[in-house]
């Protein structure tokens, strides 16, 4: 009979085994590469002494291709749950120093029991990529494991948030999950996300690319938008993760949670009764305006990288999470095009789901025109935008800052799109199109000379360039001084927290995708 102190023995060296991965050598090779252990990262990214592994002692269960002899306890995956600001989180990481981090189905069995246990306990799922992909060893068979992660995301999507952590390799079907979740943040120079890589597409269409250029951050936090985030180093990213998480409640059913503030909510800031220029040509910085009226200042900006002529983030007023909306003059003149559509139209989706409530400051002066955007699908994107808007049944505000012409003015949170306070300042232009256009094609009979043209410019400026005809028909509910955008913003929040607004039965509507 084995004695009690042996089987304790036995516990120690399995566990020590498990938390060794692929040893001491592999450890040293991920740091010199400047990137943390996975359980490392686990520890970085929990509250101290929070995290419980699960499947600590798991192992592949291959034998083909001289695995038979190879097994390493947990396999390349580490699992289980903790605490980020006192809240649960449900966590896995892929271990680059076990077979690459290679998914085996040992250890996608692992992630898929998380995330079940995720949606039953209502509770956030965080993944840490950095993983050589599906287990050529193994087959279809690590294929159906990533193929059951995918719909595990889908079955968890708008119910529990999903946050993705890309911290090394991420190729083929494996991104097909980050791409699933709700955000992906990426560290710079030693993360990468494609589905071919560099030499499949160099022996296809004989083009020269590194893996940095294909999927490295930059590229997809600033040319494809799929990543949200971008981070300098690991800490740098979980660090980030930590600040998301705290702006987003842990289910669908949950409300976010509420930071107190000693940033007075009647606070007035004069320096916005001058932010917007006279001249309705010349740009300003619109998160000069969101900086002055979120608590604190602290506003985390989503895709700050892609789509510059809209700005997306999340900020607290009151101490309660908003989703902030808003079109950016500084960039395109604010413009909608395709990129900025669809990146706005995520948001807002994301933000429905999770009770966030929408503040959205408009000066658009249309959708972007053109051959490559029409060519491209505009209709189609920007009625994403559109959908989403309408779709939303969250608190929404609208402040028009300047311009809102045509169907833009209508996407952008319009009263008739389901907004339930709209403000606008007293410069603010509500019209089909801006003053030029319109006398171009009103007066094309009549213009003689440019003095003619100048004054009918003027007459038509007067009479549709300013807030108040739309105020008269109720389309505008209050036109406001700019300084006091914070107050008036925190009452109608306010006035919008019991918001209840039932939808028609329906299996889900049909987006524009």
């Amino acid at each position: 009979m084995r004695s009690l102190e042996k089987l304790y023995s036995e516990l120690e060296a399995r566990n020590q085994a498990a938390e060794m991965a692929g040893g001491q050598k592999r450890i040293d090779k991920q740091h010199e590469g400047g990137k943390k252990t996975a359980r490392e990262r686990i520890v970085e990214l929990l509250d101290p002494g929070t995290f419980t592994e699960i499947d600590k002692f798991v192992t592949h269960r291959t034998v083909e291709f001289g695995m038979a002899d190879k097994h390493i306890p947990g396999d390349g995956i580490v699992s289980g749950y903790g605490k980020i600001d006192g809240r649960r989180v449900y966590v896995y990481a892929y271990d680059f120093t076990v077979f690459g981090g290679t998914l085996s189905r040992a250890n996608a069995d692992k992630i898929i029991k998380l995330q079940q246990l995720a949606l039953k306990m209502g509770v956030p799922v965080i993944g840490l990529n950095d993983s050589g992909g599906a287990r050529i060893q193994e087959g279809v068979q690590s294929l159906a494991g990533y193929a059951e992660i995918f719909y595990n995301n889908v079955r968890s999507s708008g119910v529990i948030p999903q946050i993705t952590c890309i911290m090394g390799p991420c190729a083929g079907g494996a991104v097909y999950s980050p791409a699933l979740t709700d955000f992906i943040v990426m560290v710079k120079d030693t993360s990468y996300m494609f589905v071919t890589g560099p030499d499949v597409i160099k022996a296809v269409t004989h083009e020269d690319v590194t893996k940095d250029e294909l999927g490295g951050a930059v590229t997809h936090n600033s040319k494809s938008g799929v990543a949200h985030f971008i981070a300098d180093n690991d800490e740098q990213a979980l660090m980030l993760v930590r600040e998301l998480m705290s702006f987003l409640p842990i289910n669908n059913m949950e409300e976010p949670p509420i930071v107190p503030t000693t940033d007075d909510s009647t606070r007035e800031d004069e320096l916005l009764q001058t932010l917007i220029p006279a001249d309705p040509n010349k740009p300003y910085d619109i998160k000069d305006l969101i900086l002055s009226v979120v608590d604190d200042r602290n506003f985390l900006e989503v895709q700050a990288l892609f789509a510059k002529n809209i700005v997306v983030g999340f900020a607290r007023m009151a101490g309660h999470t908003v989703g902030i909306v808003a079109n950016q003059p500084a960039h395109l003149a604010g413009v909608l095009d395709i990129d900025a559509s669809v990146k706005a139209a995520r948001f807002v989706r994301f933000c429905d789901s999770f009770n966030i409530p929408l503040v959205t400051f408009v000066d658009v002066p249309g959708f972007l025109p053109g051959v490559n955007q029409e060519s491209n699908g505009i209709i189609k994107h920007g009625a994403k935008l559109l959908y989403a808007y309408s779709e939303a049944t969250v608190p929404k505000i609208a402040v028009i800052t300047r311009k809102a012409y045509g169907g833009a003015y209508c996407v952008m949170s319009s009263k008739q799109v389901g907004a339930d306070v709209n403000f606008a300042y007293p410069m603010a232009e509500i019209a089909v199109m801006g003053p030029d256009g319109a006398v171009n094609i009103l007066y094309r009979d009549r213009i003689d000379n440019e003095e003619v043209r100048l004054q009918l410019i003027e007459e038509y400026r007067e009479t549709f360039a300013n807030p108040y005809r739309a105020a008269e028909l109720g389309y505008v509910d209050e036109v406001i001084y700019p300084k006091q955008t914070r107050y008036k913003l925190i009452q109608a929040l306010e006035m919008t927290r019991s918001k209840s607004q039932p939808t028609p039965p329906r299996k889900h509507g049909n987006i524009a995708l």
